[in-house]
């Protein structure tokens, strides 16, 4: 009769010092999701209480002036949430098509061997520090691309910084899509090509439509992105610690996160009338419904529209 026959339960049990190791790790890395948790309550608590002495404090007719001028007691919105709008869609223009068609690329031409090297190269972008292409915005595409296109834009502006932060989220847009198409079975383009089509067809017609929740949620992530970005807009932007309203890309303003970073450039210089403080905390709670709505909206349609092979 086999040995096994005459273990009873008490054999099979863990020993008492593996339990223990279980035990601890398990403990451990409760502690560690705790501490992430609660380092995240006490910044949306500190956001929310500083925010909330300017929403009940302040005069909402000084919200919407000509200009955000927290110093004098003028906090526009409008300004910094136009400018942002603009430095966004800017950016999604130069990063969506040549993310996207860099994805493409990688996914449905690229060989193995180029690949690995077409890659990582495009991935190096995503590495140089923003403040560098924040100079190279500044100094390299306003006058050479947003000066010949308008000999009127000012020497840092909404245009040259939106180039900048579009520089910035290309390799985010193609990353993200370009995984979502690879992971499209390879079924789907041999049948294709059974039925006589070319690579651009199948590329269009079957791995995009695909891979389309993979690619919307790669330009959600990446419109998030640009939204706060900072040291592109702030070194680009063309706009000190205030900025009239305007609504052309070719003058200089402030997004949000410029804004935030011009006046709180020294906690001993966050000085002005009235809720000048407190109007930091505003925008920052405004910047993080923005991105929450996007993540939340990124989430839903990824669910919808997701297709499992």
């Amino acid at each position: 009769m086999p040995a096994t026959a005459n273990l009873s339960p008490d054999d099979l049990q863990t020993a008492p010092r593996r339990v223990r190791k279980e035990r601890t790790v398990r403990t451990v890395l409760a502690l560690a999701a705790s501490v992430s948790v609660l380092i995240s309550v006490l910044l949306v608590f500190s956001l929310l209480r500083e925010a909330w002495v300017f929403i009940v404090g302040i005069d909402w007719a000084s919200t919407w002036t000509d200009g955000w001028f927290p110093r004098r007691g003028q906090y526009d919105v409008r300004t910094l949430v136009v400018a942002t709008m603009i430095t966004t869609g800017i950016a999604m223009a130069v990063a969506g098509p040549i993310g996207l068609s860099a994805a493409i690329y990688l996914s449905e031409y690229a060989s193995t061997k180029l690949r690995a090297v077409v890659k990582p190269v495009l991935e190096i972008l995503a590495g140089i520090p923003s403040v560098v292409l924040g100079f190279f915005a500044l100094f390299f595409i306003a006058p050479e691309l947003v000066g010949r296109l308008n000999e009127d834009a000012t020497a840092g502006s909404l245009a040259a910084a939106g180039i900048g932060v579009g520089l910035l989220t290309i390799p985010l847009v193609a990353s993200v899509s370009e995984d979502a198409m690879k992971a499209v079975p390879i079924d789907l383009r041999e049948a294709a090509a059974g039925l006589g089509a070319r690579k651009a067809a199948i590329a269009a017609k079957v791995v995009l439509p695909a891979a389309i929740s993979g690619v919307v949620a790669s330009f959600i992530v990446a419109t998030a992105r640009a939204i706060g970005e900072t040291m592109v807009v702030f070194i680009a932007g063309g706009a000190a610690d205030s900025a009239g309203y305007t609504h052309s890309p070719f003058e200089g303003s402030l997004t949000m996160t410029a804004a935030m970073a011009s006046l709180a450039s020294g906690t001993d210089q966050v000085k002005g009338e009235g809720y000048t403080f407190q109007s930091l905390f505003f925008v920052g709670l405004l910047l993080f419904i923005i991105t929450f709505v996007l993540n939340i909206a990124a989430d839903r349609f990824v669910r919808r529209v997701r297709e499992q092979y």
